[in-house]
């Protein structure tokens, strides 16, 4: 429970330090966001990627008259349910139509709460740091009245603009090292992420879920950030994690996706049983978590660039899978027009590695029935041919500045 006068004081004061806040860069996702209408606005992302940088930004250029509350503040963790009601007085009192909270998942009961203020003709905009937010359980809360809208850490043409960096090779390997947290860019204070990495696993999941196995928990994320682009399985990591249950484990996976900090790749089939029981492969939502938290060596540059590649195609695309026949090919993404596209990543093509990339390529291409691939590589540019299919060799800063971004 809190003081009303407290929560006036509260917000007053967090108007402020966001009316502060240096405006930072534009993010490329501020132009795809819907007007608001009858519909709430859910924005979520992984911790510390920008999304009140991003509220600050909407507010100063459509919605300067905003009323704006973060319930991710200590001075709010006596907020209850009950004290909904003093909010309602505060916005009633403010004359304000427009409503922006931060990590407003926090406070149980906030869906018909949001459900409500929309009745009342109000325009709410919500961010969070739980992919649960997008769920289909809330859909049913909200009865299909809300858009959802993700947000990452810096994309490649992001972090150009932000470094000043010219565009090229050197920058893409600099991005691939430090990746793109606007704090850990701007300070270089390399442990920013490692305390970031711990602070989502403690706030986002062991306190969120009531984890009491923590260290097993962690051992799995050390795993999973130190094997990025590999295929794993709950069944194989019981014994070394020292964990009794394959569903444990699975259940971890689980939290540390819907915290944003990994995504997993289904093999793709067309059953759906064959999906569920093959091994997936984990990807981390940022290089510079890999960067600073991994037991990593050199020869694992392959696959942090492959899992660079994988971020740019998550936030392009709906699906994403790995095929896996006679031959493999890293991704193939069907859009949200149900088109499929297969994108092999490969640092440098060698004389070594070329014939089994293309071999993936072509073969998924086959399958699919599609005439050109894409093998991403550092700075290999080329194109080769196989009858009526083509795989075009791309350079990584080109792929990655591709002006296609489509939310989700």
């Amino acid at each position: 429970m809190i003081l009303k006068s407290d929560l006036i004081k509260i917000a007053e004061l967090q108007a402020e330090a966001l009316n502060a806040r240096e405006p930072g860069l534009k993010r490329e996702a501020l132009g795809a966001m819907p007007a608001l209408a009858r519909h709430a606005l859910i924005i979520t992302g992984i911790r510390r990627c920008g999304k009140s940088t991003l509220l600050s930004q909407m507010i100063s250029e459509k919605y300067p008259d905003a009323f704006f509350l973060n319930f991710d503040d200590n001075r709010l963790y006596g907020f209850e349910n009950s004290d909904l009601r003093k909010l309602d007085e505060i916005i009633s009192e403010s004359g304000k139509k427009t409503l922006f909270f931060d990590e407003l998942q926090e406070i149980e009961g906030w869906e018909r709460y949001v459900r409500q203020k929309l009745d009342e003709n109000y325009k709410v905009v919500i961010t969070g740091s739980n992919a649960s937010l997008m769920s289909m359980e809330l859909s049913v809360k909200l009865t299909g009245r809300y858009l959802s809208r993700e947000l990452f850490p810096f994309s490649f043409t992001e972090f150009i603009k932000f470094t000043k960096m010219k565009p090229g090779e050197k920058a893409f390997l600099e991005y691939m090292k430090k990746g793109g947290f606007p704090e850990y860019l701007k300070t270089g204070q390399q442990e920013i992420l490692s305390l970031l990495f711990d602070d989502i696993i403690t706030r986002d999941i062991v306190v969120r879920y009531g984890i009491r196995d923590v260290k097993s928990l962690q051992r799995v994320a050390l795993y999973l950030v130190s094997n990025i682009a590999r295929p794993v399985t709950g069944t194989k990591l019981r014994q070394p994690m020292g964990i009794a249950s394959t569903s444990t484990i699975m259940e971890y996976f689980s939290f540390l996706e819907s915290s944003y900090l990994f995504s997993f790749v289904q093999r793709f089939s067309y059953s759906a049983k064959a999906r569920l029981i093959n091994p997936r492969k984990v990807y981390s939502v940022d290089p510079g978590f890999v960067s600073e938290n991994a037991v990593a060596f050199s020869e694992d540059e392959g696959y942090k660039f492959e899992n660079v590649v994988f971020n740019y195609l998550r936030s392009q695309n709906r699906e994403i899978w790995y095929f896996n026949e006679k031959n493999e090919c890293d991704f193939i993404c069907r859009d949200k027009k149900g088109k499929f596209n297969a994108i092999q990543a490969c640092l440098n093509l060698t004389s070594d590695n070329t014939d089994r990339e293309l071999a993936g390529l072509f073969e998924s291409m086959r399958f699919f029935k599609l005439k050109e691939g894409v093998i991403v590589t550092l700075g290999q540019k080329d194109k080769f041919t196989s009858g009526n299919l083509t795989a075009f060799i791309v350079p990584a800063s080109e792929f990655l500045s591709r002006n296609i971004k489509q939310p989700r």
